[in-house]
Order: structure tokens, then C-alpha cells, then sequence
């Protein structure tokens, strides 16, 4: 007495709707990935109300051993203004100022003075409560 299966099951498993969960995926994390640009020093940034999103140009780091970066390139102090005169040249270009909660006022104030006398928006990267 031979017990057959009329159905056959086929071992076959389609993987065209794991493709689209997996790319649809890779979209999602490229398109949120391009929103959030890390400054390449460690800065503790100081809190505020609101925290807008500026698409940056010309990041300028300070850390709270007084280290600079432009656009995650460390610069001695001295040549902050040159490095800045050359990233916007010839156009009003955006500047965010990425400076330690623990960094007094006055070097903001100097970096966001020689930004401003090139012509630059000046803004500062802070966090939300």
C-alpha cells in the first residue's frame, strides 16, 4: 500500500519581497544619514530651546583643549582666517560654529567675527534640551 502526496510541496523560497523590505531599508538610511554631519573632534555642545538644522558649508570645531578643525581638518589657531578665506571665496557661503559648552565666549566671538567679516552666515551647532 503506497502512500503518495497528490501535492507537492516545492522547497523553493522566494527572496523578492526580503529584496524590497532590504532596499527599501538602504533608502531610509541614506537619506537619514546625509542630515546629520559629526564634527571629527569630540565637543560637548551646549543645550537650547530650539535646535535647527542648517545645512553647513564650513564647520569650524573647537574643543575644550582649544583644538580647531575646518571641515574636520585641524588647524592651528593662527591660520583660521586663511583656511576660511579660502573655503569662501567668492561666494556668501554658511558657517557652524561647533565650540565646547566649556570654551569661554571670547574665541566664539573671535571665529564668528572673522566668518562674519567674510561675508559668511555664522551659526552655532547646539543640542535640545
Amino acid at each position: 500500500m503506497g502512500l503518495q502526496a497528490k501535492n507537492k510541496v516545492d522547497p523553493a523560497f522566494s527572496m523578492s519581497s526580503m529584496t524590497d523590505i532590504i532596499f527599501l531599508l538602504l533608502i531610509f538610511f541614506m537619506l537619514t544619514s546625509s542630515f546629520i554631519t559629526p564634527s571629527g573632534l569630540p565637543v560637548n555642545l551646549p543645550s537650547s530651546e530650539t535646535s535647527d538644522i542648517v545645512m553647513q558649508e564650513v564647520s569650524v570645531t573647537i574643543t575644550k583643549d582649544y583644538k580647531y578643525s575646518v571641515n574636520d581638518k585641524i588647524v592651528p589657531r593662527e591660520n583660521i582666517k586663511s583656511e576660511l578665506t579660502s573655503l569662501l571665496k567668492d561666494k556668501k557661503g554658511q558657517v557652524v560654529l561647533h565650540i565646547d559648552k566649556e570654551v569661554p565666549v571670547e574665541y566664539l566671538v573671535e571665529i564668528g567675527g572673522i566668518a562674519a567679516g567674510l561675508e559668511a552666515n555664522v551659526s552655532i551647532a547646539t543640542k535640545p534640551f
